[in-house]
């Protein structure tokens, strides 16, 4: 550094003035050149979904094929994302998200823990289907062992139709991973300038732009021209601190969902069990109310060592543990949604099948 500044001293001295315009140039050219060295490393992984899908015209919003552009594409659609990042793009899967599968969780869950592990990476950012959107944020958000920034975007809108929301909502994503600001909040979950806890955040529209908001929980903070502003943060454990580890797993152990209904039945129910399931979530009516007949197929799996965990079709609000609940050793969900109820079963399931260790597993996730 000092003989940098004798050097500039020395030129300024010098009367030639194109000797100090050569020099300032080439300064600016190497402050250009660290700067860029300088911008965070983002790895943009792709899943599919809509912000991948085309439609036959620009009009056509619902009707139209989803998971049919690559990262590639992707990312050269949004060329200003390269302003914020060094961008690289690596491609998951390709398809709707309605086609998720337990295989490809543990495969991108392999993937990001890789990517983060290494010092050249700063975040990612998953690109992804907003019908099982959250659903992968969560699951994530409980077996990714870093807390650099993890984002996943959507889009509710084809990349070919008019006002798609999928390219902002990636120029997004890539602001908010290359953001130190986004360290520690576990995975976090982008769409329409919003910023929202993989744990809370869920999907309350089917076609709207504006499909994702958390339910009573709140949202964490917003994107404003490309800038995250935080709020809050959630309390529950995740990422570094989760005590899950999916590496070398080869699948999840199988949980049901059952929706509770007035005229239920527990066929279902036996017959899940009979084909093998080690788990159960019963989404009840209200505050996990259950149907007798079903209630009594539930008591009958428990016997049998599946782990039955309670929950609510409602979407808002805990779900408490009821007299005849604790007597047959059900678990209850707290406020989890049951499809992510489910993850936390799954991933419990991989440690051990006491219902009451998982009980203070559902306490703190």
């Amino acid at each position: 550094m000092k003989n940098q500044l004798e050097t500039i001293a020395s030129v300024i001295k010098s009367t030639d003035s194109c000797a100090v315009a050569n020099f300032a140039t080439k300064i600016e050219r190497r402050t250009m050149f660290m700067r860029k060295e300088r911008l965070p490393r983002i790895t943009i992984l792709a899943v599919g979904g809509t912000i991948a899908g085309k439609g036959a015209n620009t009009t056509q919003i619902t009707q139209y094929q989803a998971g049919v552009m690559t990262v590639e594409a992707l990312i050269d659609a949004v060329p200003q994302i390269r302003e914020l990042a060094e961008v690289s793009g690596y491609q998951i899967a390709n398809i709707p998200s309605f086609a998720m599968t337990d295989e490809l969780w543990l495969q991108l869950a392999g993937k990001v823990n890789e990517l983060l592990s290494h010092p050249n990476c700063d975040g990612v950012v998953i690109t992804h289907g907003t019908d099982t959107l959250e659903e992968t944020a969560y699951f994530l958000h409980l077996t990714v062992a870093s807390d650099k920034p993890v984002v996943i975007v959507g889009a509710m809108r084809p990349a070919t139709a008019l006002s798609a929301d999928g390219p902002l909502n990636l120029y997004n994503g890539v602001a908010l991973a290359a953001s130190e600001a986004a360290r520690g909040h576990g995975v976090l979950i982008s769409l329409n300038g919003r910023i929202g806890s993989a744990r809370e955040t869920t999907k309350l529209h089917t076609t709207a732009a504006d499909a994702f908001a958390p339910h009573e929980a709140g949202l964490l903070g917003y994107m404003v021209d490309g800038k995250p502003h935080f709020y809050y943060k959630s309390l529950r454990k995740h990422t570094v601190d989760s005590e899950f580890d999916v590496f070398g797993i080869p699948q999840l152990p199988r949980v049901n969902i059952f929706v509770g209904h007035s005229q239920d039945t527990r066929d279902l129910i036996d017959a899940a069990v009979a084909a093998g399931t080690a788990g159960i979530v019963h989404a009840g009516t209200g505050n996990g109310g259950i149907f007798p007949l079903t209630r009594q197929g539930l008591q009958a799996s428990s016997k049998q060592g599946v782990v039955v965990v309670s929950a609510s079709r409602i979407g808002n609000g805990l779900v408490t543990a009821k007299p005849l609940d604790l007597e047959s050793h059900f678990v209850v969900s707290d406020n989890l949604a049951p499809q992510k109820a489910r993850i936390l079963l799954q991933l419990g399931l991989t440690k051990t099948n006491q219902s009451a260790e998982i009980q203070r597993m559902f306490q703190i996730y």
